[in-house]
């Protein structure tokens, strides 16, 4: 029987009522292996250092939809354990066949051929959560030769750019945008620079989280039409009385200008907002003639 199905039937067992032991035979699991599904456990290493791992009470769910989870795992060992092909368990799980490959080349057992799935799990989740130190908090001259741009009102992403053509050859002494951000916002001896946030032209405080196009929630009651789904005689501006709209504002949001352009002539109307650019003074702006 698959590791899914015994998973499944122990833990069905286990909510009517039935004991450990009794639900591991039924499954035909080791009752230790019961046990850690219903309990979980805690493993201390040879180092002294103590892992938790959390008990499986139902469908197990990854950290990231990126992540395998252990019933992908699962699914994974039973492919293996039918003689399916890598291309066909990733078929069945929707995975990239690369995917399923590495998983099965980094998590199997050392010196064997064999994968198991719990053991292939607590391997990828300790290799997740290793922290590595900064590269701009234990690089003295890296560290120094931002800070100084920073200071000079340089962003992070101009700061980026500007270090392969300082340092050519060295890649140690190259760092990405977002190092630089996450230096700036970070707490304790860590941070970049005492001020912090204070360095970014933004000065804003808190970070924002990025949506993904699928999370970003529509600011309007009626459905949306994208850009991207304009006809094409609009996209193509064969056809004449189809308009752009655009906002332009002025100091501080204080004052503000409607724009609305004739895609295919470019003819351009401009309209003053004086009294604020709300959506209701947009939307009368452009029915009043």
């Amino acid at each position: 029987m698959p590791l899914t199905s015994k998973r499944e039937q122990y833990l069905a067992l286990m909510r009517q009522g039935m004991s450990n032991a009794g639900a591991s035979r039924a499954a035909g699991v080791n009752r230790k292996t019961g046990h850690r599904w219903l309990y979980g456990r805690v493993v201390t290493t040879r180092t002294g250092e103590s892992r938790t791992y959390a008990a499986i009470t139902g469908p197990a769910h990854p950290v990231s939809a990126r992540y395998l989870s252990e019933a992908e795992r699962i699914s994974i060992a039973d492919g293996l354990i039918r003689g399916s092909s890598i291309r066909a368990i990733a078929g069945e799980l929707g995975r990239a066949p690369s995917t399923i490959s590495r998983e099965i080349r980094r998590n199997r057992d050392a010196g064997s051929v064999a994968y198991h799935p719990y053991r292939g799990g607590h391997r990828a989740a300790r290799r997740r959560v290793r922290r590595r130190p900064r590269k701009l908090a234990h690089n003295p001259e890296l560290r120094t030769a931002v800070t100084d741009r920073l200071e000079g009102r340089w962003s992070p992403e101009q700061v980026s750019r500007m270090l392969p053509g300082l340092f050519p050859g060295r890649p140690e002494m190259q760092v990405a945008p977002e190092t630089i951000y996450q230096a700036l916002y970070a707490t304790g001896p860590e941070r970049l620079v005492r001020e912090g946030v204070r360095r970014l032209r933004s000065g804003r405080v808190h970070r924002k989280r990025r949506r993904r196009s699928g999370e970003r929630a529509g600011r309007f009651v009626a459905p949306m039409v994208m850009i991207d789904q304009r006809p094409a005689d609009v996209a193509g501006r064969l056809v004449a009385g189809h308009w752009e709209g655009d906002l332009i504002t002025g100091s501080a949001n204080r004052s503000a200008i409607e724009t609305l352009v004739e895609r295919t002539t470019r003819y351009v109307l401009l309209r003053h907002l004086p009294d604020g650019h709300g959506a209701e003074r947009v939307r009368d702006a452009l029915v009043d003639p």
